[in-house]
């Protein structure tokens, strides 16, 4: 039993890349979905798609994205994990790379980047860095 599945998914996402994968299956949940769907909606993933396993679970089809050779992501850190979580106020959210990569948060208005964040004046739990 995976403990942090974020962090797993994470992990996932960046051996995968090391190993030049184009296409990772990574076990789904509501809050994956809605991680991966910002990732796509960024730029850092080329698309996703739900696999099914039977009628209670089901996996993502992950395709990573490339530019001349290179992976789009370099990094994703994980900030908030289970045993120690990390809210922060809209004005308080850190920016990776003064703003050129991602932070994720979660919000009561669900999982957006820290640039809606700011724009809708929401804090929230830091979930991690991705760049």
């Amino acid at each position: 039993m995976v403990n942090d599945p974020i962090a797993d998914m994470f992990a996932r996402i960046k051996n995968a890349i090391n190993r030049r994968k184009e296409v990772i299956k990574i076990p789904g949940s509501k809050l994956k979905k809605s991680i991966l769907e910002l990732l796509k909606k960024e730029g850092y993933i080329a698309d996703y798609s739900i696999e099914p396993i039977n009628d209670y679970s089901y996996n993502f089809v992950v395709k990573l994205k490339y530019h001349k050779g290179k992976s789009v992501i370099n990094d994703m850190i994980r900030i908030s994990k289970p045993g120690r979580r990390i809210y922060k106020p809209h004005n308080d959210i850190p920016r990776i790379l003064s703003g050129m990569g991602l932070t994720i948060v979660s919000t009561s208005k669900g999982i957006i980047s820290h640039k809606e964040a700011l724009k809708n004046k929401v804090g929230g739990e830091v979930i991690g860095f991705v760049y």
